[in-house]
């Protein structure tokens, strides 16, 4: 009785709907590629990010280190900071440059997954 429940079970179960048949021709492929992959997602989202990245290393460069070099006195550009260590010159400017960069792009990104998980888009 057991094994004759367990085949009633089994027809009853909804099956899968079957694929849908690939779209023929090219340019159907290809809409179909772009909707499967969300390439147009993700080429906005890396245009997008190139420009917040341009945008943030403006804002260090341009608005963050000239405060920066007014606190700190003798040092009139981050960026030209450099260490001689007898023959050798290391431009440490520069880096510091970029980590403040990477670090302010970081948060930016942080705070716009945080807001998009609150809002329920994915």
């Amino acid at each position: 009785m057991l094994e004759e429940l367990k085949q009633i079970r089994e027809l009853l179960a909804a099956k899968p709907a079957p694929p849908p048949p690939p779209p023929e021709g090219l340019w159907n492929e290809f809409k179909t590629f772009l909707e499967n992959y969300k390439v147009m997602g993700l080429a906005v989202a890396f245009i997008m990010g190139v420009y917040l990245g341009s945008l943030i290393q403006s804002l260090v460069k341009d608005l963050l280190l000239p405060v920066i070099g007014l606190a700190l006195p003798g040092l009139s550009d981050l960026s030209s900071l450099e260490y001689a260590v007898d023959a050798q010159v290391f431009g440490v400017g520069n880096f510091l440059v970029a980590l403040i960069t990477f670090i302010i792009v970081a948060f930016v990104i942080f705070i716009l997954v945080k807001i998009t998980k609150k809002w329920g888009i994915k």
